[in-house]
């Protein structure tokens, strides 16, 4: 079965604009992410789905520099543009990363999809968010190119275009749906922000690339930064103000499988 991870990346965020072009280490941070996508054991693909727009040029370009296949679709319907995208590439498995995540580990994109892969004939959606238990930004979702299809053909509301797969583990009397927790027992989610949507949150990361490179050291692991942050509060408490802030918040009145504890409000 082909595998195909596809990470979804556009230059007019609305928080933190041009985000996945700002430098990290010296390179965009796009691309280190993409070295860390790439730096998973699992036999797989990377494909860069970005929008058909003109500002969206530089992502092409930089694809192209990297070597990665990138497909241009959909502006705000991320569903459309991630189905077209699989299509395009033959996936039989697609595995769905944010482009926000420069700090996702290796080896959570190992554990998530190989148990997948392991339990295919289990389970029509797998990832580490439901619930989540990783600190924010080592998001995995993985399912059969069959499940992205029916997604593709069935969901109607906004929030199901926009977020790709909330009409599968919305539906878990019809979907079976399975989850990923930490192996250490802890729950980070709500208490480690790694992603970048705000500007406090990219100078976390830069913070944490920069603390690397002066070892020479641009692959590193989650408990690594875990330590890194423990050891530097004052890096930790840059972004603290958005912990727990996630899309989830916009949508609370709709959404049946999320409880409360797991979104907070911006602010």
């Amino acid at each position: 079965m082909k595998t195909v991870v596809i990470v979804q990346a556009r230059v007019g965020s609305t928080r933190l604009p041009g985000k996945v072009l700002l430098p990290l280490a010296g390179r965009p941070l796009l691309e280190r992410m993409m070295e860390r996508l790439k730096a998973a054991q699992v036999s797989c693909t990377p494909l860069v789905a970005t929008t058909s727009l003109p500002e969206d040029e530089p992502i092409r370009t930089l694809c192209k520099s990297m070597g990665l296949q990138c497909y241009s679709g959909h502006p705000t319907d991320l569903l459309d543009r991630h189905f077209h995208a699989a299509r395009r590439a033959k996936a039989d498995i697609v595995v769905k990363i944010p482009s926000d995540c420069p700090l996702i580990d290796p080896a959570i994109i190992d554990r998530v999809v190989n148990f997948y892969i392991d339990r295919h004939r289990n389970f029509d959606f797998v990832s580490n968010l439901h619930p989540a238990t990783y600190p924010d930004g080592n998001d995995v979702e993985v399912m059969p190119f069959a499940m992205l299809e029916e997604a593709w053909r069935k969901a109607t509301k906004e929030y199901e275009r926009e977020h790709t797969t909330p009409f599968i583990w919305e539906r878990p009397e019809q979907y079976r749906v399975g989850n990923v927790a930490w192996e250490s027992g802890r729950d980070c989610s709500m208490t480690h922000r790694w992603t970048v949507d705000y500007a406090e949150d990219y100078l976390l990361v830069k913070a944490v690339y920069e603390s690397f490179q002066r070892k020479n050291r641009l692959q590193f692991a989650l408990w690594e930064i875990v330590r890194f942050l423990e050891d530097h509060p004052e890096i930790a408490a840059l972004n603290a103000r958005y912990l727990g802030v996630n899309w989830y918040r916009h949508h609370a009145h709709e959404l049946r499988t999320i409880a409360p504890h797991q979104y907070r409000e911006a602010g």
